[in-house]
């Protein structure tokens, strides 16, 4: 996911998103845990859309304080 998108959601929806990505990332380590993951480039990519996620989730938080 593009941070631009991420920018445009709110707070709660950045939440949702976090969360539903973070459950994504459990479900392709137990597939490669099982040897059952085939695309293992996708695990990198869902770490990094998390992180990205909370950053910018970070950012609405700390801008919405001041």
């Amino acid at each position: 996911m593009k941070a631009s998108e991420l920018r445009s959601k709110d707070v709660a929806a950045l939440e949702k998103e976090v969360s539903d990505l973070l459950r994504a990332h459990f479900g392709l380590r137990m597939q490669k845990a099982t040897q059952q993951l085939t695309n293992t480039a996708s695990l990198n990519r869902t770490r990094r859309d998390v992180a990205r996620a909370k950053t910018i989730l970070a950012q609405k938080k700390k801008g919405a304080a001041k």
